[in-house]
This record gives structure tokens, C-alpha cells and sequence, in this order.
């Protein structure tokens, strides 16, 4: 359901409904922290959304550059959110991302890595014997 050009829509209320944040108040938080610029201005939470405005939004782990092409009020899901707004983001963002997601550590030791495995161990006792 797109919404009428005379409703209004909050800032935060439509970067929650796209899925940029995981929850609303997660939106507006960003948005109190001056991570939401609108043309170089930092926006507040209630601020309206019109189509074809451009939005910088610095979510936790991404750096967005997105265009308003529909306006969304409710949570809908991914594949239909994506229809209302264009990705703007510049590839070197992205690629950054794909290199930090590729170099994240889970905690987990790589398998192979470091320590010997038992079998390495008994291997390396009868050759030191």
C-alpha cells in the first residue's frame, strides 16, 4: 500500500518500515544522534519524508545513501521494502563492507590454524622420540 502524497511520515518511522534500522526507536536514536543528514544536515526523527528526497543515513554497521521513491509506513518484508527507495551508496562503501564482513572474526579459531590438532601432536611426539 503506498501512501498518499497529502499523509505525512516521519523520518524515523520510514527508515524503520525500509529496514535500515531493526526497530523504530533504533531509527530515532540515529536520528537524535545526527547519523540521518538530509542534503548535509543532520534531520530529526520527526522531520516528513517527501518523494525523490536523499537521505545519508550511518547505521550500525553501514553507511546508506538512499532516494525516496515511495513512501512506507508499515514493516513490510525485505523484498517488498526495497521497492521504495534507490541504493545510493558508493561502491567503495560497499566493497569496504564485503572486506570487513569477509575479515569479521566470530571468535572462532580458524580450522587448521595455530594450535596442533591431537592427531598433529601424537605425530610430532613419535618424531621427536
Amino acid at each position: 500500500m503506498m501512501a498518499t502524497a497529502k499523509e505525512k511520515l516521519r523520518v524515523d518511522k520510514y527508515l524503520w518500515a525500509i529496514r535500515l534500522f531493526k526497530t523504530r526507536s533504533q531509527a530515532a536514536d540515529a536520528c537524535d544522534k545526527g547519523k540521518v543528514k538530509c542534503q548535509g544536515t543532520a534531520i530529526k526523527a520527526s522531520k516528513t519524508v517527501n518523494l525523490g528526497e536523499e537521505y545519508e543515513v550511518k547505521a550500525e554497521s553501514r553507511k546508506w545513501v538512499i532516494k525516496v521513491t515511495g513512501l512506507l509506513d508499515h514493516r513490510v518484508q525485505y523484498s517488498e521494502a526495497i521497492q521504495y527507495y534507490i541504493d545510493l551508496t558508493p561502491a567503495e562503501e560497499i566493497d569496504r563492507i564485503k572486506y570487513e564482513a569477509a575479515t569479521y572474526q566470530t571468535g572462532k579459531r580458524l580450522s587448521k590454524i595455530g594450535r596442533p590438532t591431537k592427531k598433529q601432536r601424537r605425530d610430532l611426539g613419535d618424531f621427536l622420540d
